[in-house]
């Protein structure tokens, strides 16, 4: 089997909010298995969320929060909807990435 790894692209503002759900969905909710029930998409899943950390200094600021909610808005907006619509799973569309995997 072919082990090359394969790149994902994201930018920095998608790199950032989803960092932030991994976190959350990984280690403050433990709700990985509720959500991810194979275990085998674990592996990407956690090697992902490893990549972010350690790419995103943004994280360890102590604006974090701001940066965080400021980085969510801009997806929304250039998704073409709000947070009510993104949880309803309506809104249409995706920014570009760029590959954050350095």
């Amino acid at each position: 089997m072919d082990e090359k790894p394969v790149s994902i692209k994201l930018t920095r503002d998608q790199a950032l909010v989803l960092s932030d759900w991994l976190h959350e969905v990984m280690m403050e909710s433990n709700k990985l298995a509720e959500i991810v029930p194979d275990r085998a998409v674990w592996s990407g899943i956690y090697t992902i969320s490893g990549n972010l950390e350690t790419t995103l200094p943004e994280i360890f600021m102590p604006d974090y929060g701001d940066r965080l909610d400021q980085a969510r808005q801009r997806l929304l907006d250039a998704m073409g909807g709000d947070e009510e619509e993104e949880v309803n799973g309506s809104a249409s569309g995706a920014p570009s990435g760029e590959d954050i995997s350095g």
